[in-house]
């Protein structure tokens, strides 16, 4: 063998001993050099997704510009009366010395306060009576009737009863949320519960597993996209029945901007007002989107 090819020589010591050192070999490459491939070929699929992200970005954004733009000039044209819709700019302006004045951040904290409030409490009631109900049906036999009764009586129309019942400060706000927001996340987890494939649940009996482990591992993965659906559409409500019920008796939230703008024919703040809840109820939404893909993530395939 040519000592070329050797991958081990001999290294003298001090002491007149002799130990064997690694050498590689003539072929081989330096460790850190493997990752600059790896880097540069994601760097290449980056940008060969690049023009269709933007594309995907423009196709989204489309139509929220095409709204805005009309916005803008319709009143301008005298398509609408401005002085009850004015154009976008002034919107804009008026959002801009809101947020300046420090009153828009303290509307919509209260109000996020008494929406997050309401709307936790109702997953943490609604997702486990769900689950309980889906699954055992003499608790299913003993509350449907209950249920049907409730769940088809519109939160607004009970309004006045939390009024008169618990008063026109906070507790009768988040219970008002809490009521609204607990049907979707209620029936949606019960029709996860009851949509499990029956192939799973019976290979889950045939290998002995013991309730509360069904649960864990059968019963619950399945349910998460059903019951996300249900807690995405709670979110949505709590905002909206949140800011009907700050129209009645608040002093503080973006209910009670609309409505005191209204009523002070300030009409830019009216719209500046309702332009931050949906920007609101827009962000929150993909934070429930964002939370159900890391939750979901064993349904998805490797690549994504």
């Amino acid at each position: 063998m040519s000592p070329a090819a050797d991958t081990v020589t001999e290294k003298s010591t001090t002491s007149g001993s002799t130990e064997l050192a690694s050498v590689p070999s003539p072929g081989a490459s330096p460790p850190h050099a493997r990752r600059v491939p790896v880097t540069t070929a994601r760097a290449r699929r980056l940008a060969r997704r690049l023009p269709d992200l933007l594309v995907s970005a423009a196709t989204r954004s489309a139509a929220i510009v095409a709204l805005l733009l009309l916005w803008e000039t319709a009143p301008r044209l005298g398509l609408v009366d401005r002085t009850f819709l004015p154009p976008f700019s002034e919107v804009a302006r008026a959002w801009w010395e809101l947020a300046a004045d420090g009153s828009l951040a303290d509307n919509a904290r209260a109000s996020l306060v008494r929406s997050f409030s309401g709307f936790g409490l109702a997953v943490l009631v609604a997702v486990p009576l769900g689950l309980l109900i889906g699954w055992y049906r003499p608790v299913a036999d003993l509350l449907g009737p209950l249920l049907e009764v409730f769940r088809n009586t519109a939160a607004l129309a009970l309004l006045p009863v939390f009024v008169l019942l618990l008063g026109i400060g906070e507790t009768s706000k988040i219970s008002i949320v809490l009521y609204a927001c607990t049907w979707p996340i209620l029936l949606n987890t019960i029709s996860a519960v009851r949509g499990v494939d029956p192939t799973l649940l019976k290979l889950a009996k045939s290998m002995d597993l013991s309730a509360p482990r069904m649960f864990q591992k059968v019963i619950l993965p399945s349910a998460v996209p059903v019951v996300f659906t249900g807690i995405r559409l709670a979110g949505a409500v709590s905002i909206l029945v949140l800011v009907a019920a700050e129209m009645i008796g608040a002093k503080a939230g973006l209910g009670y901007l609309i409505n005191a703008s209204q009523y002070n024919f300030a009409i830019p703040q009216m719209y500046a007002g309702i332009v931050t809840i949906s920007a609101i109820g827009v962000a929150f939404n993909q934070v429930l989107v964002a939370a159900e893909r890391r939750l979901s993530s064993w349904r998805l395939p490797a690549d994504n």
